[in-house]
């Protein structure tokens, strides 16, 4: 039964309401590349227009789609498919090896485009970024036409098409980019978004999963509408901390600011087989060869982090996968060991003890920059 009462002058409902002043101010643009790597390789290639084309590893060698045109996803066909099964269900599929360096260059192409209209930039991905242009006084200071002229700059200057959101935070800028694709523009004014909002439906809100989605449905919850009909005391008992966070998507209200730089969490490097490693003694013989990796990764940015935590990844011949992590003290010298990892690797092995398609190895990181980074790595060493 939804709990519903006179919630909207409840003391649990008072604190959203600076949080929505302050949002409603700002203007945020979503720029999203349409089928990114796959619009690029097209434009390289126009001979590929209108076939099924995909970006990824090929068939033979395991490979998985990295991302597809509209064509192909007609037949079913998306990003993170294992490309054999890509290429049963669309036989006509073409498969591209990616070039990611041809990617950065159009990315950087599109990036210095979107420094002509603000500096407070935020990159999601090479395809995809953030704008606060709240303080831009480029076509007089309307988020809408910038988001116009970004979209038909970018079409001139790299020949692909880009879809565009643009609405005072960055949660409904980013719904906003993918509701008309392909080379859309959705623009959620100030006085729309209540009207708007109540409408979508709890899937499309940021951080709600499939399993979240379910739980949700099962209580009757399909739209932020029903979603409003719950109190912030009661979505806290059934969803812990992220109760607060529905609340406040539920009311179009998202005050995190962008951000113009991402630091490190973790570094790693995975490697998948052409054929499953057949057991144990297979798997282990790969760790030296993955800390080599790692550990020359580590050495470009060993002045700007430490590692705190080292880790394993295991995937199965059946696609099931586990990891396993454990402390590092921050006094070792030797991090990429062999030894603590083959012994993560082990115990992460034994946990399914079957063929193996894919072996990752990965360490934690602290970001040395970080205020108070002494005192918070001795804190977390004594943990």
């Amino acid at each position: 039964m939804p709990h519903q009462s006179s919630q909207s002058a409840s003391p649990q409902a008072t604190p959203a309401q600076p949080d929505r002043e302050q949002s409603l101010s700002r203007k945020i643009i979503h720029v999203d590349c349409d089928c990114f790597y796959a619009a690029v390789e097209i434009r390289e290639n126009p001979r590929l227009q209108g076939f099924p084309v995909a970006v990824g590893g090929t068939p033979e060698k395991r490979g998985v789609i990295a991302t597809c045109n509209y064509e192909a996803r007609e037949y079913g066909v998306r990003s993170a498919m294992a490309s054999a099964y890509a290429q049963r269900i669309c036989p006509q599929l073409i498969i591209i090896k990616p070039r990611f360096e041809l990617y950065r260059e159009v990315s950087r192409q599109l990036h210095s485009i979107f420094a002509d209209y603000t500096d407070q930039i935020e990159p999601l991905s090479l395809d995809e970024a953030f704008l606060d242009v709240t303080d831009s006084d480029n076509c007089r200071g309307s988020a809408t036409l910038m988001a116009r002229e970004i979209r038909q700059r970018a079409k001139e200057l790299t020949g692909i098409t880009v879809s565009a959101g643009v609405a005072p935070n960055k949660f409904l800028a980013k719904i906003a980019s993918d509701w008309n694709k392909p080379d859309g523009l959705k623009v959620i004014t100030p006085d729309e978004i209540d009207d708007f909002v109540r409408e979508l439906p709890v899937k499309r809100l940021f951080g709600v999963g499939k399993r979240t989605a379910e739980r949700m449905s099962k209580l009757g919850i399909e739209t932020c509408s029903d979603l409003r009909s719950w109190d912030l005391v009661s979505l806290n008992k059934r969803f812990g901390s992220f109760g607060e966070r529905l609340y406040q998507l539920a009311r179009g209200i998202d005050n995190r600011p962008v951000v113009t730089s991402h630091r490190r969490k973790s570094l790693s490097v995975e490697h998948t087989f052409d054929s499953d490693l057949p057991d144990e003694d297979a798997v282990l013989a790969q760790v030296p060869e993955l800390l080599e990796e790692l550990s020359g990764r580590y050495q470009k940015i060993r002045n700007e982090y430490a590692i705190t935590k080292r880790f394993v990844k295991v995937k199965f011949g059946d696609f099931t996968q586990t990891t396993m992590e454990e402390l590092c003290a921050l006094s070792e010298k030797e991090p990429f060991a062999v030894e603590p990892y083959r012994r993560l690797m082990q115990k992460a092995w034994e946990r399914g003890e079957k063929t193996v398609r894919l072996l990752g190895a990965g360490v934690r990181l602290h970001d040395l920059k970080a205020r108070d980074s002494v005192t918070q790595l001795e804190l977390f060493e004594q943990k």
